[in-house]
C-alpha cells in the first residue's frame, strides 16, 4: 500500500522500551527515489533533539494507530551520533550512523537495500536472487567497496525541502509538488502528488510516477 509523507507526519516511533518521538520529515535518495531515514523529533526527553531512524529498523507498522515500532532502544537513540538535520547529511555521517547501529550499508549490494528490495531484510542475511546476479562476492570485498563510497556526492533530500517545487513538462509548467507517495514495504517513492490548480481547473492533484 502507498502512504503519503504528510500522512506520516507525527507518527509515533516506538523503541523496544518506550516511545522515541514523532516523525517530522523524511530524507530520500534522489538517485533511487527511496526513503533512507525518518527525521524524528524526540521531544522533551532529549531536549527536542532530532535523530535519524533508518527503515532497516522498522518492524510491523500500526498504520491505524499511527505508530512505527523499531528494533532499537531509547538508550541507543540517546547515544547515537549527533547529526544536524538542518544541513545536508554526508556519506561519512551515514557511515558513522549505520556502523553505530550495526546496519549494513544500503548502497553496498545489487538491490535498493543491499541485495534486497526490502530494508528490514538487510539484517537477516536475505539475498534477493531477482535483483542479484548469480556470482558471489568474496568475503569482505563488499565491505571494502562500500567504504570506497565514503566520499560520494550527497544525494539525500528532505521531503519538506522539495514540497512546493515546480514541475515542468516539455511544453510548460504543470504545477507544484504537494506530497510524495511511498511504498510502505520498500520505502520507495512511487509517485509525486502534483497540484495543477493554477492551470487545470477541476483537477487539483495528479500523480506522477517515479
Amino acid at each position: 500500500m502507498l502512504r503519503t509523507v504528510k500522512h506520516m507526519e507525527d507518527y509515533v516511533i516506538s523503541a523496544t522500551d518506550g516511545n522515541i518521538g514523532h516523525v517530522k520529515d523524511v530524507y530520500f535518495d534522489d538517485e533511487t527515489w527511496c526513503v533512507r531515514y525518518l527525521v524524528v523529533d524526540t521531544g522533551t526527553w532529549l531536549s527536542s533533539r532530532k535523530v535519524l531512524i533508518s527503515p532497516i529498523s522498522i518492524g510491523q507498522a500500526n498504520w491505524a494507530g499511527k505508530q512505527l515500532p523499531v528494533s532499537i532502544t531509547k538508550e541507543q537513540v540517546e547515544n547515537s551520533p549527533d547529526i544536524n538535520t538542518q544541513t545536508p547529511v554526508s556519506r561519512q555521517q551515514e557511515i558513522r550512523l549505520l556502523k553505530y547501529y550495526g546496519y549494513p550499508y544500503y548502497w553496498s549490494g545489487y538491490g535498493m537495500w543491499g541485495d534486497s528490495v526490502y530494508p528490514n531484510l538487510m539484517l537477516t542475511g536475505y539475498v534477493d536472487l531477482v535483483s542479484r546476479p548469480n556470482d558471489e562476492d568474496p568475503q569482505g570485498v563488499r565491505a571494502v567497496k562500500a567504504e570506497q563510497h565514503q566520499d560520494d556526492d550527497m544525494h539525500l533530500r528532505s521531503s519538506q525541502a522539495v514540497i512546493d517545487y515546480r514541475i515542468h513538462a516539455s511544453d510548460g509548467d504543470i504545477g507544484h509538488i504537494e506530497d510524495l507517495l511511498i511504498d510502505e514495504e520498500t520505502w520507495a517513492i512511487r509517485y509525486l502528488i502534483v497540484n495543477t490548480s493554477n492551470w487545470w481547473l477541476g483537477h487539483q492533484e495528479i500523480g506522477l510516477k517515479m
